[in-house]
């Protein structure tokens, strides 16, 4: 027991307790202050971030809907859309990993088909801690697994994602879930409430008390009192999301909506709120219409309740038997639990007695908006005046090759995607592992879309505004590497407790970051998570600003895969030799150091590589491309090799710069390309007609890794790399 007032426990602060007396002019009752700490939590009130989110470019030619909705939606042409959204399930997934991670993939999910679209494709971004623990290894392969066995159930298809393992993220991992879905421009739905007088309908699943509360637990630090807060946690049924998505396609199809919310965070209580906010509406919910599936609910359990695989819809008039009918053909409930009113109240009753009555406003636009002081954190400058030259040169570069492939970062992460289905549907056509981003025909048409994640914590944590802008321009790299253009992106913004100076000073720099290259680069974002409280004990993990990007390729004949295809081939490096080497895996992995000035971005080069790799792609010029990043020019190379089945012999001779920081420096905008030697000629006055350096590194062929830079020799079998890189994680894992 606790001797906190009852609003510190639902994670209220005393000042907020007190705005919500002069909100009420009365004490509220307890189903009222729970309504209000729901709604008021970050994950659903947004309280530490508005202010700063509103840097990011929104708008675009190609956007048809920003933020602000379930999901974001951007134009493909011939009247069609992709709608996108990713979203993160960190606390839960720490907690219970298999039902945190899947019910991460549903809510997403629901989040997509609840706009009208049609699920495509599934794709992660996840972080834990050293592999070498016995509980990351435990997490890791729970959330895999959770991953998997929903997305898999549901019959669509995981095609993409990232692991990283670092130390900071041991006790909190982090698990982030991306969904794509398709649709015609005139099926798009909105989450709005109808006119008033409007039925409101709860379908899908019964309702349990399962969940309640996640929402405060998503905006509160990890500790040794989180496992006694698993009920938090929700419990998954895929096989009842299958039905609920046909269901709801259905109504859509036959225009029998207004709206349509998905009871995610904060359940009936924010999905009523949210759909009437949008009108000036007001809501009446009779909590015992309910369908439940536990006996002796409160009303204060049912309408906090984050129970899965529900939804509320707004009828249009007349089309509730219709509703019902569709519903009990897919064998699930729709029952009218009350209406839409004209008077901008939330009225809850139980059996027609009133419980609880709030401004609807009150519970969204009056929530509090915080303006947190942001300082400079003391090490950020000692980081980055580290001076990498002073450490001595490695003996053997070969043996850092070695042990960079075999770094669960950069190695192989078939263990991971090998339990997913990624081919469901027959629209993958660049496999996971075989290119730098996801790419899947649409079906009837000559086109595919593109899809990756990206962002590296450890780049954003020397450096908060140049590591938010590597995570956009290196997602937009990896769509353009597949010959795709770049059309916007969505991103999950994960932080620790942003009332930390130090640590809200991260969150701002990033975004500013990931805004001055999301306008660069022409790539608005559309949606978004943040997830702040990603805490343990009170250390933080590193800032994590996922970008999750698509983009479209007008001919999925001119894909382009990484991997090395045609013996012969000339291996070229567009972009320069580049030897920063702050931040890189190989300062951490050979001299256990996480140190230095990351490197420089420009923007115009990075915007400039992007367009050339479309145009490459597009005139059939290039036999195969790959984005230098993790591991830097070694590894890319090495993967390309990996990957391709084919060894390559390359030789570089940078001036002045120090060859093992040449060979593993992660300096973006640069790319590696396979090019037959009689398209050469093009391909290098194309790279100097976007104004960009390219260097001829030397040919595919044979069965060895053979790299030179600067008189130093990296030269590995590659049949020794492949097994290197192919086996670190499943060994690991074994």
């Amino acid at each position: 027991m606790t001797d906190r007032p009852v609003w510190q426990e639902m994670g209220l602060t005393d000042a907020e307790y007190q705005m919500i007396l002069e909100i009420m002019g009365r004490t509220p009752n307890h189903l009222e202050l729970g309504m209000f700490a729901v709604m008021w939590s970050e994950h659903c009130g947004y309280k530490n971030s508005r202010p700063v989110l509103k840097l990011f470019p929104t708008t675009g030619p190609q956007v048809i809907q920003g933020p602000g909705e379930n999901a974001g939606v951007v134009d493909i042409g011939d009247n069609q859309a992709l709608v996108f959204k990713i979203e993160s399930h960190n606390h839960p997934s720490a907690i219970e990993p298999y039902q945190g991670a899947a019910t991460g993939v549903g809510g997403i999910v629901r989040d997509i088909f609840t706009m009208g679209a049609r699920p495509i494709a599934l794709l992660d971004s996840l972080r834990f801690g050293p592999l070498e623990d016995e509980r990351v290894r435990h997490l890791f392969a729970g959330v895999v697994s959770g991953i998997g066995g929903y997305g898999n159930c549901l019959g669509i298809p995981t095609v993409g994602g990232e692991v990283y393992f670092e130390e900071c993220y041991r006790g909190n991992p982090l698990v982030n879930a991306m969904c794509v879905g398709l649709l015609d421009r005139d099926d798009i739905a909105l989450a709005v409430a109808g006119e008033v007088g409007s039925p409101l309908m709860v379908v899908g699943a019964r309702t349990g008390r399962d969940g309640i509360h996640g929402a405060t637990f998503a905006s509160e630090e990890l500790s040794d009192e989180s496992q006694e807060k698993r009920p938090s946690v929700q419990v998954g049924d895929p096989f009842m999301e299958k039905l609920l998505i046909e269901a709801c396609l259905e109504l859509i199809r036959e225009d029998l909506v207004f709206g349509m919310q998905d009871l995610g965070a904060a359940g009936l209580t924010s999905s009523a709120a949210e759909m009437a906010s949008k009108d000036g509406r007001g809501v009446e919910i009779d909590v015992s219409l309910v369908p439940r599936r536990e006996k002796g609910m409160t009303p204060y359990e049912v309408m906090l309740s984050e129970s899965q695989e529900r939804m509320l819809i707004c009828p249009r008039p007349g089309s509730e038997q219709r509703i019902r009918e569709i519903f009990d053909r897919w064998g699930l409930d729709a029952t009218v639990i009350g209406q839409v009113t004209g008077d901008g109240w939330f009225r809850v009753k139980e059996a027609g007695v009133v419980v609880g009555e709030v401004p609807v406003q009150a519970l969204t636009t009056q929530c509090p908006v915080y303006h947190r002081p942001a300082e400079e954190p003391p090490y950020y400058r000692q980081l980055q005046q580290f001076e990498p030259g002073t450490l001595p040169p490695p003996g053997d570069c070969a043996e850092v090759l070695r042990r960079l492939l075999a770094s669960p970062n950069i190695a192989s992460k078939e263990w991971v995607y090998s339990q997913y289905d990624h081919q469901v549907m027959i629209n993958t056509v660049v496999l996971p592992g075989a290119g730098d981003a996801a790419l899947l025909r649409v079906k009837g048409t000559p086109k595919a879309i593109a899809l990756s994640t990206d962002c590296n914590g450890r780049m954003v944590y020397l450096d908060p505004f140049r590591g938010g802008m590597m995570a956009v321009c290196e997602a937009a790299r990896n769509i353009a590497c597949t010959g795709a253009r770049p059309l916007a992106l969505t991103n999950c913004l994960n932080f620790g407790n942003p009332e930390k100076p130090h640590i809200f000073w991260q969150f701002r720099r990033a975004v500013e970051g990931m805004a001055a290259a999301a306008a660069r680069l022409g790539t608005p974002v559309v949606s978004g998570n943040v997830s702040f409280y990603n805490e343990t004990k009170g250390e933080a993990v590193y800032p994590t600003p996922v970008v999750g990007m698509v983009g479209l390729l007008e001919d999925i004949g001119t894909r382009v895969g990484m991997g090395f295809r045609q013996a012969g081939d000339a291996i070229v490096l567009v972009g320069g030799a580049r030897g920063e080497i702050g931040g890189s895996e190989y300062l951490a992995r050979w001299y256990g150091l996480v140190a230095g000035e990351v490197p420089e971005v420009d923007l115009d080069r990075e915007k400039a590589l992007i367009q050339l790799l479309q145009v490459l792609a597009s005139r059939r010029l290039i036999s195969s491309a790959h984005d230098v990043a993790d591991g830097g020019l070694a590894v890319a190379l090495a993967e390309a090799a990996i990957v391709g089945g084919l060894g390559f012999s390359a030789r570089l001779d940078p001036a002045g710069q120090r060859p093992d920081f040449v060979l593993f420096s992660e300096a973006p905008g640069r790319a590696v390309v396979s090019v037959s030697p009689l398209c050469l000629g093009e391909v290098l006055a194309l790279a100097e007609a976007h104004e960009l350096e390219a260097v001829v590194l030397g040919q595919v062929g044979g069965d060895r890794l053979q790299l030179e830079v600067g008189g130093v020799s990296a030269s590995l079998q590659l049949e020794e790399a492949a097994a290197i890189w192919k086996g670190a994680i499943r060994w690991a894992m074994s």
